[in-house]
């Protein structure tokens, strides 16, 4: 991780923490799109469409064009979901970063800073307190594809852990999305442990089976042994 720097997030930093966490979303439309492509309700919805119109039509060009149509269709669908949630995480947190995360000692916001420009992010806060009691909640872990597999995002893992820790928590804990494989073994790499799955509850998440998994990380608090 050589010429790597994490550091707490600077207003300055605001254009390229968005970039980066645009970027990191955009990579999921495909992944996404399979994994709706696997689901028995749209499987069953292009069959029965390309067998209607087969019957009906009593030729091979309709059908073929309609499910055409409706499997474009169904991939705008997902780049659509994924700008929605885009605009719906600026309006929530990344449009006032340091509001939401800088103002409190028990939240931040980090960079890691390489080749002049930000490569990767990551942040923490107080997790639902009926959920996870006395936990932070780990959230906006991105690194830039072209800065992958140099140990960015286990750094910012650790550094979001030794936060917590210093903050007197329990545990950490985050949520990922099946799509999410990478994330899921970086998370299990570093100690995590899988502690619910859940669908999104979301109608368009029901319909495509849009699973999300919570991860835990139990904290060893200074002064315990194993």
């Amino acid at each position: 991780m050589a010429n790597i720097h994490i550091r707490k997030y600077q207003d300055d930093d605001a254009d390229s923490v968005k970039e980066v966490f645009i970027c990191g979303m955009s990579e999921h439309v495909p992944s996404s799109f399979t994994h709706m492509l696997k689901q028995p309700l749209t499987q069953m919805v292009l069959m029965c469409t390309f067998c209607a119109l087969m019957t009906s039509s009593k030729s091979f060009l309709l059908p073929i064009l309609a499910v055409t149509f409706l499997l474009a269709g169904a991939r705008q669908t997902v780049v659509y979901l994924f700008n929605r949630y885009i605009d719906t995480s600026f309006k929530k947190d990344l449009n006032s970063i340091s509001q939401t995360y800088l103002q409190s000692k028990d939240s931040c916001f980090w960079v890691a800073e390489g080749d002049g420009r930000v490569v990767g992010t990551v942040a923490c806060l107080p997790a639902n307190p009926e959920t996870a009691p006395g936990c932070l909640q780990l959230k906006r872990m991105s690194v830039r594809r072209s800065h992958r597999r140099m140990g960015i995002a286990k750094a910012l893992c650790r550094t979001v852990a030794d936060f917590t820790r210093d903050r007197g928590y329990a545990a950490v804990v985050l949520h990922t999305s099946v799509v999410q494989t990478d994330a899921q073994k970086l998370y299990e790499h570093m100690g995590y442990k899988k502690i619910r799955e859940f669908v999104a509850p979301e109608l368009s998440a029901k319909i495509m089976n849009f699973t999300l998994f919570e991860y835990r990380l139990d904290l060893q608090r200074d002064g315990e042994k194993d």
